[in-house]
């Protein structure tokens, strides 16, 4: 059996001695909780690719405010015909040669004005130039008249923008709500080993002991045979922590994206301070600040805009068209440039143009449907904040079973340690056997254990009750603007 133990000792020694390399390639990093919420913010990959969301919808803004762009026409073009002279009937030519250009503008009340400028010449009996300059203006007055008719893609896209932004929100907020809490597990990890360490130190002194006291004589032979079962199983328990501690400091490289080869040492403890909160307030503050709830409110604000926009769509068209300029026909190029100028051939004219759809199903029912879509979203907000105020609920609940398990587990542990220094004495005089101490020995390991955990578990709670009122953020000095994802636009212009 010594050689088992010793085999056993020399395998923990070969497993460290080879992670003792990787672990000196690069300086332990000193992670405090701070700074590994910041990191996080700053090169999670799956916050980046959140973030592309309110870059593209900032991209559907700019796209739809191009309706205010104002439109350049050019045209040219030349056409010859034959036709009778009315006077002489005999057969002629006529050859018309035409340029123009034109610029129109949407204005937000839906006016479409426009400037047209044209310049021809045609070439029949005679010969003579015609220029003019009409300026047009086509106003709706009740289908499509308004800003909000006339931009409500505009309208639209900024309200989804918003929502994209509460959903990058509401996405940080898990990963610093992951973050928290795989810190707080890697510091129980760490803990924990301490604690299996120092139980393998005692159940090493206590081998040694047994030894000691087998070969004066005190204690039987198989006492040895217990004290190395349980110095191997302690060994065992050593790695196995190891290998915990390794695999959650992987954990927090990979989601800080962090240098694999850097051992994370966990600089800020859990508090152990009491936290209260009142219900009322806590659920007041998640109404305002949940960013699930702020988004939903932008797919209400959304809705609500399309259902006025469609009943604004089932009135009449009707519009009002307006135009005036001036115009002049000359043999001479530059003359009928200068009647034009001069404005001595005016022309101007007005109109009413209505136009309604008999039965107007299509309008109808498109306002029918938006109404619905409005209802729909009112009554998702309505659920959502139910849910809402039942984890703030839940959450305070859990903060205070956690903090009250803290007291109950300081206690056990007291009991626990006062219990193994009994049996220790008892041991010693030969009223315990070995088994005894180490059976009460594990008792108190389990104590440190759940000592920690139920630390963690306190501090999780916490990190729950802040999730669920919405102020993670707030409360770990991350501020995210509407403004948060124009650097990745800008990069793509």
């Amino acid at each position: 059996m010594k050689r088992t133990r010793k085999t056993a000792a020399f395998a923990l020694c070969l497993l460290l001695t080879a992670a003792a390399p990787a672990m000196a390639q690069q300086p332990p990093l000193n992670l405090t909780l701070k700074e590994a919420i910041r990191l996080s913010f700053e090169r999670n990959l799956d916050l980046k690719v959140e973030l592309y969301n309110p870059a593209m919808a900032e991209a559907d803004i700019r796209r739809n405010l191009g309706i205010y762009d104002p439109l350049l026409s050019l045209g040219a073009d030349y056409s010859r015909s034959n036709s009778t002279n009315t006077l002489n009937f005999r057969p002629q030519a006529i050859d018309q040669a035409t340029v123009n250009a034109s610029v129109s503008q949407l204005l937000p009340t839906g006016a479409l004005v426009g400037v047209t400028a044209r310049s021809g010449w045609v070439s029949n009996s005679a010969k003579y130039y015609s220029n003019a300059l009409d300026f047009t203006l086509s106003q709706p007055l009740l289908k499509g008249y308004g800003k909000e008719a006339t931009e409500l893609q505009i309208s639209v896209s900024r309200f989804g923008k918003e929502g994209s932004i509460e959903r990058f929100r509401t996405r940080l907020s898990d990963v610093v709500a992951q973050v928290r809490n795989d810190y707080f597990r890697l510091y129980n990890l760490r803990e924990l080993l301490i604690v299996r360490k120092t139980s393998l130190a005692l159940a090493n002194r206590i081998l040694d002991e047994t030894r000691g006291r087998v070969k004066a004589g005190v204690l039987p032979a198989m006492e040895i045979l217990n004290a190395e079962f349980v110095a191997a199983t302690r060994e065992k328990e050593v790695i196995d922590a190891e290998r915990g501690v390794r695999d959650q400091m992987d954990v927090l490289r990979v989601t800080l994206q962090l240098d694999p080869g850097a051992e994370i040492v966990i600089v800020d403890e859990p508090t152990r301070q009491s936290y209260g909160v009142a219900e009322d307030d806590a659920i007041g503050r998640a109404f305002a600040n949940r960013p699930e709830l702020a988004a939903q409110r932008s797919s209400v604000k959304i809705n609500d805009l399309q259902q006025r926009v469609a009943k604004n769509r089932t009135l009449p068209d009707l519009a009002l068209t307006a135009s005036v300029g001036t115009g002049g026909f000359d043999q001479r190029f530059a003359r009928g440039l200068e009647k034009t100028a001069t404005i001595d051939e005016p022309s101007w004219g007005i109109g009413i143009q209505v136009s309604y759809p008999l039965g107007n199903r299509a309008a109808e029912n498109d306002y029918i449907r938006n109404k619905l879509a409005l209802e729909q979203a009112q009554t998702q907000l309505q659920s959502l904040q139910s849910v809402v105020s039942k984890e703030v609920k839940a959450a305070i609940r859990l903060v205070g079973s956690s903090y009250k398990q803290i007291e109950v587990t300081n206690r056990g542990r007291a009991y626990a340690e006062d219990r193994l220094r009994a049996f220790e004495k008892k041991n010693a005089v030969g009223l315990a056997t070995t088994k005894d101490v180490f059976d009460v020995e594990n008792d108190l390991v389990t104590a440190k254990g759940n000592q920690i955990q139920a630390l963690v578990d306190y501090n999780n709670a916490i990190t729950q009750l802040w999730r669920a009122t919405g102020e993670i953020l707030d409360r770990e000095g991350i501020r995210v603007t509407d403004r948060q994802a124009d650097p990745l636009y800008q990069k793509m212009k």
